[in-house]
């Protein structure tokens, strides 16, 4: 996670680090950790993260905005993703 774009983000939605850290479940201590970069969050913790700052997992980890695909297997079995 770049730990500039979680500060970024937090500071974007107005929310103190306490009440952000409650709303997701952990310490203030260990949000803090994730945004000097520290500690790493799981997949769980991260999907939280982005839904609760009205971002994506894409957009805290490589700056991309949020985008929609669609996935979907051709009958000669290859993968295709359509991003719209």
């Amino acid at each position: 996670m770049k730990r500039e774009r979680l500060s970024r983000l937090i500071k974007q939605s107005g929310r103190a680090k306490k009440e952000l850290a409650e709303e997701l479940g952990i310490s203030t201590q260990m949000l803090n950790a994730l945004i000097r970069g520290n500690r790493n969050p799981s997949l769980e913790l991260a999907k939280k993260i982005a839904d609760v700052l009205d971002s994506s997992i894409e957009e805290l980890f490589f700056n991309t905005k949020r985008t929609q695909s669609v996935s979907f297997e051709t009958k000669s079995a290859e993968r295709k993703e359509i991003r719209t």
